[in-house]
């Protein structure tokens, strides 16, 4: 098989930043895990963020954290290659407005020609902001994605790049600072503002599913990942209570719109008999036991078939020759 017959049975995935909002380890935390990845006893890792290519040389980032120039920086595939100012980064998919998934946004604002992908609630979020306005329109487009509805993006000179996304609802919660106390229904929260991503190569048909936040598993979403080749999803915490027990935070994670990993109605449970090749967690807290490698969570973790993402953690999904 030669090199560029190899290169389009790839579907390539980076991970850029592991962790959920704040990072790890988070600026303010004097916890032992903490403590510990300040002394590097254990990994840190960088908010949550991927990268996907299905041609090896043009990527694109499924949410742009605010860590993006030090995710950029760590990954020579993203480093600039052409000319004196050039990214191999062709746009930006987002998956709802968390600071943690739209803050980086202001980081790629060196009039670099890119594609913006987000529902209309997001994309009504960042017009309404106008800081976002340093992304000048003569160089970043907004572009409109719609539920349901596969959608093809090219490099901002439109050449294709092979890569089919399709966006679609699931439970969450309107980012934190948008949230309405006085709206009936969960803060304001309304379809839309949280998705989940199914991600393709058009030529092979090998996909996977990205989902960062997730509040619940409803039969839909599960026959929907049922059966996929590799799932990312929501690792926030590991017990609902449990920013709460250690004293670090007075949410549960149903308050914040994420599932736990553990428990009767957790992720693992919830997943066990959807015969996924793969289960990575991602969007992990910094209060997540699961983040140290020698903890009894991890352990549990693993023995359930799931893996732990970790910043610069590579996948290729390949078809086999014919």
């Amino acid at each position: 098989m030669s090199v560029l017959i190899w290169i389009a049975n790839l579907l390539r995935v980076l991970v850029l930043g592991a962790a959920a909002g704040g990072g790890f380890p988070q600026w303010n935390s004097n916890s032992d895990a903490c403590n510990r990845a300040r002394k590097g006893d254990v990994a840190s890792q960088t908010q949550s963020s991927i990268a996907v290519t299905a041609n090896g040389r043009n990527w694109y980032l499924c949410n742009a954290s605010p860590d993006i120039r030090q995710q950029l920086n760590n990954n020579p595939a993203l480093y600039p290659r052409e000319g004196m100012r050039h990214s191999p980064v062709s746009g930006v998919v987002l998956t709802n407005a968390d600071v943690d998934h739209i803050a980086g946004l202001l980081t790629l604002r060196e009039s670099q020609p890119l594609n913006i992908f987000a529902t209309k609630r997001v994309l009504t979020t960042l017009k309404k902001n106008s800081i976002f306005d340093v992304l000048n329109p003569d160089f970043v487009s907004r572009n409109e994605i719609f539920l349901g509805h596969p959608f093809v993006p090219k490099t901002p000179e439109g050449i294709s790049l092979d890569l089919e996304f399709e966006a679609f609802s699931v439970p969450g919660k309107i980012a934190l600072y948008l949230e309405d106390e006085s709206a009936d229904s969960n803060f304001g929260t309304v379809e839309g503002d949280t998705v989940g991503l199914r991600i393709a190569n058009q030529l092979t048909g090998q996909y996977f599913f990205y989902i960062p936040g997730c509040a619940s598993m409803p039969k839909q979403l599960a026959k929907r990942i049922s059966g996929a080749p590799l799932v990312f999803f929501d690792g926030t915490l590991y017990e609902d209570a449990e920013m709460i027990t250690r004293k670090e935070g007075h949410k549960t994670g149903n308050r914040m719109g994420h599932m736990s990993m553990s428990g009767p109605d957790g992720v693992i449970v919830a997943l066990k008999e959807l015969n996924i090749t793969r289960k990575i967690f991602i969007h992990i807290n910094n209060t997540n036991p699961v983040l140290l490698e020698d903890s009894r969570e991890r352990k549990i973790v693993e023995r359930a078939d799931w893996e732990i993402a970790y910043d610069g953690m590579e996948i290729s999904i390949e078809k086999p020759p014919e």
